[in-house]
């Protein structure tokens, strides 16, 4: 019995980076989320993350800090991430 062979995928692979290629310039990951990464003093990074919450209220852009390190010199490495519009 013959093992059937592998299709082509040259045409699949083109298609993929075409795609690819067109969508650098865009911001929005898949999930559809705005982030912005920051890397402040502890106090700028508190006032920071405030505006972030007052401009964009989390009940309607669930806007939250991702992610968020202490890094030496008491700097807070921190990502923000928020939906582009509310409904």
């Amino acid at each position: 019995m013959r093992v059937p062979a592998k299709p082509p995928l040259e045409g699949i692979k083109r298609s993929l980076d075409k795609k690819r290629a067109e969508r650098q310039g865009k911001r929005l990951p898949r999930d559809g989320f705005v982030r912005e990464t920051f890397s402040l003093p502890r106090q700028e990074a508190r006032a920071k993350a405030r505006e972030w919450l007052e401009r964009w209220p989390k009940q309607a852009y669930w806007t939250e800090i991702e992610s968020w390190a202490e890094r030496p010199g008491d700097m807070i490495e921190f990502t923000m991430r928020r939906l582009p519009s509310a409904d």
